[in-house]
């Protein structure tokens, strides 16, 4: 078969000739529809992300919508660091995986599913999250975080506050259910803006977190009522300088969502309902379609002019 393989971190994947891959007891062969390039899958290529095993060659990806051998197609996730879904073909446990609704997008699913499961499952798994909630997107402009407003409403949030970098994307949030939308740099202005939040969903971390954090805790007005703070992405940064007095003084709480953090068994279950909501449309993704064989020019950002989740087909 032919795969993405990287041979070398740091370098873009090549489409080549690779050996087929070989089922465990557990597993089916799958013939690979399409497959998301995710932030994920580019961290899992260079070797950076923190379950990486530092083993080469590889194929990245981490999930895809594939054609099972019993003849359906299904939304599917792979736990192997080295042999991923960029390939023809691909092992897969069935246990992770769901049928796709009849007349779903495949692309759609492929790439929708990674960003909406990490907020989804943050939301449902991480913390004790209740309807009529009031929340904060940090990050709000990107796939996963645009998706993050989406699902914060979808499972009942009364009111949400978007922020980001980016302004033009910032200003599509409200008809994607966003409540307010404050510019990330303004940190001042975000903390003011959400000062009765509940819950905060971070994919920036990093110093603007910090200054997000302090600011917001200064703002509320009942600094002991609890306030969950949910770390999923770390685009700003890997650390984050937390001042002591934030946690000392209000009702802060700070968790992490991702891969260790909630198991296997849990996002598995969340599943059919991401699809589900992915493929009627209540949550709206944006994708890009470019052939598998073009790896390297999708690496590169050089195929399709969407702004969306680029999903390479088979």
């Amino acid at each position: 078969m032919h795969a993405a393989v990287v041979t070398e971190f740091g370098r873009s994947p090549v489409w080549q000739e690779f050996p087929d891959p070989v089922p465990t007891a557990d597993e089916v062969v799958v013939d690979v529809v399409a497959a998301g390039l995710h932030p994920r899958v580019r961290s899992q290529a260079d070797g950076s992300h923190y379950t990486s095993e530092g083993a080469l060659p590889l194929i990245p990806g981490v999930d895809a919508v594939g054609r099972f051998p019993d003849g359906t197609l299904r939304y599917f996730a792979v736990a192997s660091d080295t042999r991923g879904t960029m390939a023809e073909r691909v092992a897969v446990d069935p246990r992770a995986s769901v049928v796709l609704p009849e007349g779903a997008d495949a692309v759609a699913v492929a790439a929708g599913a990674n960003p909406v499961m990490s907020s989804w499952v943050a939301l449902r798994r991480r913390i004790d999250f209740a309807p009529g909630s009031r929340v904060l997107v940090l990050g709000a402009t990107g796939a996963s975080g645009s998706a993050a407003v989406q699902v914060a409403k979808h499972l009942g949030a009364e009111h949400v506050v978007a922020s980001g970098r980016d302004a033009t994307r910032l200003s599509e949030l409200p008809a994607l259910g966003a409540d307010l939308v404050v510019p990330l740099g303004d940190t001042e202005a975000v903390g003011a803006a959400a000062a009765d939040v509940d819950v905060v969903i971070d994919y920036v971390w990093g110093q603007p977190a910090a200054d997000v954090m302090r600011a917001l805790v200064t703002a509320r007005q009942d600094r002991g009522r609890r306030l969950d703070w949910v770390a999923i992405g770390s685009t700003a940064g890997q650390e984050a300088r937390i001042p002591s007095a934030a946690l000392r003084a209000s009702g802060l709480t700070i968790v992490g969502s991702g891969q260790g953090s909630v198991g296997r068994a849990a996002f598995v279950a969340e599943l059919p309902a991401i699809v589900r909501a992915i493929a009627d449309g209540t949550v709206r993704v944006d994708a890009t379609a470019a052939r598998m064989a073009e790896v390297e020019a999708a690496w590169a950002g050089q195929v399709g002019g969407s702004t969306g989740r680029v999903v390479l087909e088979a």
